[in-house]
């Protein structure tokens, strides 16, 4: 996955641990095969600025940021392909993501995630017992 030629041997990502889809998502992560393996940081937490001092951690709130071992940095669209990359049963999926034809599918997802996201911090829907409800779902 990575551009720049560097091998990618484990992936850190920086998820608001304040978001119920983000929390959402990084269990539902976690319970996939990893092939590349994810370690999940709040992020903006002290450990997050601790561990990538040179980060803007107020961007990493707003939006999804992955960072490889080799200190390559995937934002947005980029770092939810990545993640899918790293996973067993997801990484075809993710090469197609990546390709000027998937592309446009993946950056919808990513806006409609990030509306949603919108929608729950203005007094949204919440999750509860585990389930999230999406904005305007019928109740």
């Amino acid at each position: 996955m990575s551009r720049t030629g560097t091998p990618v041997h484990s992936l850190t990502v920086l998820y608001d641990a304040d978001c119920p889809l983000c929390v959402h998502l990084r269990h539902w992560l976690l319970r996939q095969r990893q092939l590349v393996p994810l370690d999940f940081v709040p992020a903006a937490s002290q450990e997050a600025r601790r561990r990538f001092p040179g980060l803007d951690h107020a961007a990493t709130l707003r939006e999804i940021t992955v960072i490889g071992d080799r200190g390559q940095i995937y934002t947005s669209t980029s770092a939810w392909i990545v993640c899918l990359w790293a996973l067993a049963e997801h990484r075809p999926k993710a090469a197609w993501l990546a390709t000027p034809a998937g592309q446009p599918f993946a950056r919808v997802t990513v806006l409609a995630a990030a509306k949603w996201r919108e929608a729950i911090k203005a007094g949204g829907p919440a999750c509860e017992d585990g389930r999230c409800e999406a904005p305007g779902a019928p109740g």
